[in-house]
């Protein structure tokens, strides 16, 4: 059973920074690009960042780009989103998926996500 179990969120104040983790079971995850996607309730999903199965290649939204940074460790199987410098409007519920930003609505199988709330 494909099962992704994000971790990692909690409170930030404006220009603090955060450290997202994806732990991924149920499937080769070395073998996925994989991304970050994003809700609230005022936007809907936003797809944040996506790095290639071998951790090669990154992208970014226009919104988070140099201020993130998405990594992977394939022997941990597990994903994370470095976030710093983080603003208000950062604040959402913080999934991780396989696939890329083209792809990533396909995917089936989601996590519970985790919510980062960015207020002082």
């Amino acid at each position: 059973q494909v099962q992704p179990v994000e971790s990692g969120g909690g409170l930030v104040q404006p220009g603090g920074s955060r450290r997202l983790s994806c732990t991924a079971s149920g499937y080769a995850f070395s073998t996925y690009t994989m991304s970050w996607v994003r809700w609230t309730p005022e936007k809907g999903f936003e797809w944040v960042s996506e790095i290639t199965a071998d951790g090669g290649k990154s992208d970014y939204a226009n919104s988070v780009k140099g201020r993130f940074t998405i990594s992977r460790d394939n022997a941990k199987n597990t994903l994370y989103l470095q976030m710093d410098s983080l603003k208000p409007e950062d604040t959402a519920l913080y999934y991780c998926l396989r696939g890329s930003s083209n792809t990533w609505q396909q995917e089936g199988s989601w996590g519970q996500g985790t919510t980062v709330p960015v207020h002082s």
